[in-house]
């Protein structure tokens, strides 16, 4: 007999390069060992190289998109906000079920502090979560109430970065 598996709540944050990336990861290794993995992105939208990347593994990875893809500056808009508490609910809905072994929140950091919805809903989130769900959460600036909650958190930190020197998005590396 197998023994039940535990899930726990990771956190990738900073300012740094490689939030997506990590949780990309982590995904693909999931599939690898046969587990079945939600990557819901928030704010995102459109076929970028990740999502394409994804779709190959239909079979365990799902990826839905609650965004427009559009940089939130100031006030979010009601198309904003609409998305995202769309994305939540339903992602609330998959974790609850229970089908899925992990489900990532990309973005849903920066999607809290655009003010799309609050962190309490995603603290919910963690205490609705079933014991064997590995929950990831990615974006820049965890709420520290959400980094206490926690069982891992790592932040990454720019030290260096090209695009800073006019290097735009390149296909296929940021994008």
């Amino acid at each position: 007999m197998t023994e039940p598996r535990r899930g726990y709540v990771q956190v990738y944050t900073g300012d740094g390069k490689g939030k997506t990336t990590a949780a990309l990861g982590l995904a693909l290794r999931a599939a690898g060992a046969g587990r079945r993995v939600f990557f819901a992105q928030f704010i995102k939208a459109g076929r970028t190289s990740e999502v394409k990347a994804l779709e190959r593994f239909d079979d365990l990875i799902k990826v839905k998109q609650y965004g427009r893809g559009c940089f939130i500056k100031d006030e979010p808009t009601k198309e904003d906000v609409a998305a995202a508490r769309t994305g939540l609910t339903e992602v609330r809905e998959v974790v609850t079920a229970g089908d899925y072994d992990v489900v990532v929140l990309d973005e849903a950091n920066d999607a809290v502090q655009c003010r799309l919805f609050p962190v309490d809903e995603l603290l919910a989130l963690i205490d609705a979560k079933p014991e064997h769900v590995e929950l990831v959460i990615t974006g820049r600036g965890a709420d520290p109430k959400l980094i206490d909650r926690a069982g891992l958190v790592t932040e990454m930190r720019e030290i260096k970065h090209y695009y800073h020197d006019g290097v735009p998005a390149r296909n296929g590396i940021e994008k």
